[in-house]
């Protein structure tokens, strides 16, 4: 069965149906909280100085932040919970783009999850007033809405594996988790007892950091000759290969554990670290002008782009790890469009064009 579209729509009047005919929700809520949904995401998009916090705009020499909380859908799919989302602006009283409630329907969906539309009080107010904006965005969200529907088969798929992270409840790594999607890392998530078995090809770096204790088995992928991320006390036994100001590297076996002085307090930092470790030649996903953008690269010869800021025109760069000999781009508001690809080394390289919301890259 086809996830549901979900709408919260409080106060419910005949003047309104017109409207909610449009969108076609399967389901419409009032006020009332739903249970099991989970209400700490951040509204997504560029983080501005109306928006809260400091301004994270993009410059000659500093990206934008972005806020995205897709991967919370991921964490809770891992830990084998319903991933689906409610989280709400949470400022009233400072309004945020109209397109960006399709922009949080389409990272909940992307990463497996789904969410329950909330229109913001601004945009609800618009959108009865016949406001052109509101409208237009009301209009692409009931075509991405469908658009997902009929495409349900590209999303939920596992991610690559290229950089598997154990995650548990609580903050730390979950936070670790938000990170390494921010910036890119395309992250499998599983938890301790959902551990794959050690394939260092297929898994050549785990994160165990964040944890409140490592499984033993984390340790199997370091002696099959994987790297293992730690953030907790090295064992005794381990043979130093180099040390540095934050960190020690050991050898394990045929691998080496990467263990850290102390608990992981930048995650941001440490996403890049862990990035690093992987090496670009052997990342799952990799994007280039499209700050705004997260990449997931998931199996079936899948790349999601998601975008979270104004539209792009023209070109970005791609590239997923695997060889492929064709692709297509699948994109809400456009035809499928086929793409030259190029070989380079281990990954296969795109360019696709004009990157709206999302966008799916397909290979065979």
């Amino acid at each position: 069965m086809p996830l549901p579209l979900l709408l919260r729509w409080p106060n419910r009047e005949p003047a309104h149906e017109p409207l909610l005919a449009q969108l076609r929700a399967d389901q419409i809520f009032g006020e009332e909280p739903l249970e099991g949904a989970v209400i700490s995401g951040l509204w997504p998009g560029i983080r501005s100085p109306a928006r809260g916090g400091n301004a994270d705009v993009a410059s000659a020499s500093r990206e934008p932040w972005v806020d995205a909380s897709g991967y919370l859908a991921a964490v809770e799919r891992a830990l084998g919970r319903p991933a689906l989302l409610a989280h709400q602006h949470k400022n009233p009283e400072v309004g945020v783009p109209f397109e960006t409630l399709e922009l949080a329907l389409v990272e909940a969906r992307v990463n497996g999850g789904n969410f329950v539309l909330s229109v913001e009080p601004r945009y609800r107010a618009a959108l009865l007033a016949g406001d052109a904006k509101a409208l237009a965005a009301w209009r692409s969200l009931a075509r991405t809405a469908a658009w997902l529907r009929e495409n349900e088969k590209l999303f939920g798929r596992p991610t690559l594996p290229t950089l598997t992270a154990i995650v548990e409840p609580g903050y730390a790594s979950t936070e670790i988790a938000n990170l390494l999607f921010r910036r890119g890392a395309s992250p499998s998530l599983v938890t301790a007892s959902s551990l794959p078995v050690p394939d260092p090809e297929r898994i050549p770096v785990l994160t165990a950091a964040g944890l409140k204790a490592v499984p033993a088995a984390a340790f199997d992928h370091a002696a099959a000759g994987a790297t293992v991320v730690i953030d907790s006390a090295p064992a005794k036994s381990w043979t130093v290969v180099k040390q540095d100001t934050d960190r020690t590297i050991f050898s394990l076996g045929k691998g080496q554990v990467v263990a850290y002085h102390k608990r992981i307090q930048d995650p941001s930092e440490f996403a890049l670290d862990c990035i690093d470790l992987v090496t670009h030649k052997r990342r799952a996903a990799r994007l280039w002008n499209a700050s705004a953008a997260i990449p997931l690269a998931t199996a079936g010869g899948l790349l999601h782009i998601i975008q979270y800021g104004s539209p792009i025109e023209g070109e970005i760069q791609a590239r997923v790890q695997g060889l492929y000999r064709s692709a297509t781009l699948l994109r809400p508001e456009a035809p499928p469009l086929p793409l030259k690809v190029y070989k380079r080394g281990s990954m296969t390289e795109v360019f696709p064009p004009n990157i709206h919301r999302l966008a799916v890259v397909q290979f065979v």
